[in-house]
């Protein structure tokens, strides 16, 4: 379990990272994050780390939902998304989790998808 103090610092490092970029490259950071994530996932898949990496994956049950990409932990290996990893949720974070997800389905509504 994070300290809650330690996880309003990590959720407010994360909110800052892309100025934090910018400050050192001097440029644009649009780049940046798409690739590194490009990289690690692709590490642990070549070297098979068994790695878990946040990915979008189409969830069949998962976390309570069946039918949706949504981004969840997954383990990366040689077979590519080996398994999908189902941490323990508060009843508030897996409100959240469910709530993302009716947003994007209503997107895909919304397009005709």
């Amino acid at each position: 379990m994070i300290a809650p103090e330690r996880l309003a610092e990590i959720v407010q490092r994360t909110r800052d990272g892309g100025a934090e970029i910018v400050k050192f490259l001097k440029t644009g950071s649009a780049f940046y994050a798409p690739s590194a994530a490009l990289a690690e996932m692709t590490d642990a898949i070549v070297y098979d780390k068994k790695k878990i990496i946040p990915c979008t994956v189409l969830l069949q049950g998962e976390y309570g939902m069946d039918g949706v990409f949504a981004g969840v932990p997954v383990q990366l290996g040689a077979q590519g998304v080996e398994k999908i990893v189902e941490w323990k949720l508060s009843a508030s974070e897996l409100a959240d989790l469910h709530k993302s997800a009716a947003a994007v389905r209503e997107v895909l509504k919304v397009m005709g998808i």
